[in-house]
């Protein structure tokens, strides 16, 4: 009789969740697909997860919270912090996936652990104000503002790849060139 292992169960149902809300969003994704893939029980899905909405707010947060001990901001480092940034997007594609399905899909509506959400986003406005307070970035912009304009600056490559290519390139030099305007541009944003 096979040994049942509660915490490699949840860590495959949450494997299989970010690929199918990645590739689904909230209202496309199927708990059947999930449960399939993550070689799972639908009814543990619910039991460790609660509903759809629940495991994908669940995801969201594991995810930016992950994003947030991988790439913490620099305020000292603006260019470092964007290179970081722009990383680890390539490397985890389905964090950005994740965010703009949860827009297309709350929009301006109250978000599922949106508290948590806040608390994790004060904690970053938070380093960029110190940075404003010590003088190495500017503060003619407010802080949460300043955060907002970055990460759509460094995030918005990968968000629309197809916009990219075509207004950039797609050669090699070409993406280096991009990342290096990018960071040219944050260096600006925060310059005192």
């Amino acid at each position: 009789m096979a040994v049942r292992d509660p915490e490699a169960t949840k860590a495959r149902i949450f494997e299989a969740a970010v690929t199918e809300f990645a590739r689904h969003g909230i209202a496309g994704a199927r708990i059947d697909r999930i449960a399939a893939e993550a070689k799972a029980n639908k009814q543990l899905i619910y039991a460790y997860f609660g509903n759809k909405a629940e495991l994908f707010a669940t995801v969201l947060e594991r995810k930016m919270l992950d994003l947030a001990e991988s790439v913490p901001v620099d305020p000292d480092d603006i260019e470092g912090w964007v290179d970081r940034l722009m990383d680890y997007h390539a490397a985890h594609p389905e964090l950005l996936r994740l965010l703009f399905w949860e827009g297309l899909e709350y929009g301006t509506e109250q978000l599922p652990h949106e508290s948590g959400r806040q608390e994790h986003y004060v904690r970053k406005v938070a380093t960029l104000k110190d940075g404003q307070d010590r003088g190495v970035v500017t503060d003619a912009i407010p802080p949460g503002d300043l955060l907002f304009l970055l990460t759509a600056l460094a995030n918005w490559t990968a968000v629309v790849p197809q916009m990219r290519r075509i207004l950039t390139g797609d050669a090699e030099e070409d993406t280096a060139r991009l990342r290096a305007s990018v960071k040219e541009a944050a260096r600006r944003l925060v310059a005192r």
